[in-house]
């Protein structure tokens, strides 16, 4: 396992830490695949009852790593997309503390989990358009669903940066707290999901989620294929390239 993620298991509470932070801890194929195993073995694992995902008290997590998608080929699946079925699929409690950057797939991974804390210095932002992509981890329905389409044109098509306060005006957001708090908030919060009855809290989120569930996964192939297509377009693959340069 790469040090690019750290995890720990305590008391029921399985953590992810982003530990990229020399990149803002935007996700590589790398780290895509070793999220996959990782929530593979917490939703087979039953001494797991509630997954904490989180980077530190500065950031979160800066979305995708660019380089890939320029790498990226017709031919390519990408691990990105994998992920987001692993995760809208995922059965236990999940909780995110949250910090400083939350772009692209750093903010849609926080519309499939239970409880989202966030630090006051989190900024959220969806550059899909920009970078000539499209909406994915099924964002067009859960913030759609969320906030309302014409906000989420807002926030989505424009891309407009967001502010932790905006986020639990949002929903996105549970509760918002001081950088120093965060990680300590998200562990309390995590481990007193873990110290109840478990069948009772599977079985209420599965009834919470599900009428969008339903949706979901078609939703979710559908972004997929429209990103694999856009990706590969010249002017997607131009614009990631001026990024670069």
């Amino acid at each position: 396992m790469s040090d690019l993620i750290i995890t720990k298991e305590k008391q029921g509470v399985f953590t992810i830490t982003l530990n990229r932070f020399d990149k803002k801890n935007a996700l590589n194929n790398q780290m895509y695949k070793q999220l996959c195993r990782l929530f593979d073995y917490a939703k087979s694992n039953s001494d797991v009852r509630c997954v904490l995902i989180q980077g530190n008290e500065h950031c979160f997590c800066a979305g995708n790593d660019l380089q890939d998608f320029i790498e990226c080929s017709e031919n390519d699946d990408l691990v990105a997309l994998d992920f987001v079925k692993i995760l809208s699929e995922f059965t236990k409690p999940l909780i995110a503390a949250v910090a400083g950057a939350a772009v692209g797939i750093g903010t849609t991974l926080l519309l499939h989990c239970d409880m989202v804390i966030a630090a006051n210095n989190a900024k959220f932002k969806l550059p899909f358009t920009q970078l000539g992509l499209c909406p994915e981890a099924g964002s067009s329905l859960l913030l759609t669903r969320l906030i309302g389409a014409n906000r989420a044109f807002e926030l989505m098509v424009l891309g407009s940066t967001f502010s932790a306060e905006q986020a639990h005006q949002y929903g996105i957001a549970n509760q918002v707290c001081l950088p120093n708090e965060l990680i300590s908030i998200g562990e309390q919060i995590a481990h007193k999901i873990a110290s109840l009855p478990f069948d009772a809290v599977l079985t209420s989120r599965k009834l919470i989620r599900q009428a969008t569930q339903l949706q979901l996964s078609q939703v979710i192939n559908n972004e997929g294929e429209e990103f694999a297509r856009l990706v590969n377009t010249p002017e997607c693959k131009a614009i990631l390239a001026k990024f670069f340069n």
